[in-house]
């Protein structure tokens, strides 16, 4: 695992290069160890288990004869290049993953990986986590570190009031507490 404070400065110098952070120009995808874990697993289960089933049902459905009215053969082959694509885009993501380990100790501000408590302007307080692009659930408050939340928590500390845009207007929210908890 490669740490934070290269990651970042390598963030930094290809996005001076690349001219911003955009989605484009991001050749970096920062997820925690259990959010790799889970994407390496459904590309293995993709590759290992699904692929050659479907292939399987494709060449069967091929073999009764005329495939432009045999609906086995035409919604395999449309699922066939959905599971392609999908293959690809793991691939990609996997090959540019940078592993970040959230369980850390003695960190005081808010970075990749933590874990706040924070209260909004109507007192009702929420606990967010950071977590990678590919990580995110709302369900379970995993928040993705490029979101406007996430970013404008960045490198606050406990106390700090943060303001950020939301489409319904500007909000505010008080950092109450910071913890790095394995995700």
């Amino acid at each position: 695992m490669r740490k934070l404070a290269d990651i970042e400065r390598a963030r930094a110098d290809r996005n001076d290069d690349a001219g911003g952070d955009s989605p484009a120009h991001r050749a970096i995808n920062y997820i925690t160890p259990s959010g790799y874990t889970r994407l390496k697993n459904e590309l293995t289960r993709l590759l290992n288990e699904d692929r050659p089933e479907l292939v399987k049902v494709i060449a069967w459905a091929a073999s009764n004869g005329d495939r432009s009215e045999n609906a086995d053969y035409i919604y395999g082959k449309r699922r066939l290049r959905e599971i392609d694509r999908r293959i690809r885009f793991l691939g990609k993501r996997l090959e540019i993953a940078a592993v970040i380990d959230p369980a850390r100790q003695g960190l005081a501000q808010i970075f990749f990986g933590a874990t706040v408590t924070c209260r909004d302007s109507k007192g009702v307080k929420r606990t967010l986590s950071i977590v990678g692009e590919d990580e995110v659930d709302p369900a379970r408050s995993h928040i993705s570190w490029v979101s406007p939340v996430a970013r404008a928590l960045n490198q606050a500390r406990v106390g700090d009031v943060v303001t950020f845009r939301t489409p319904a207007g500007t909000e505010q929210l008080e950092v109450i507490e910071i913890r790095y908890v394995g995700l």
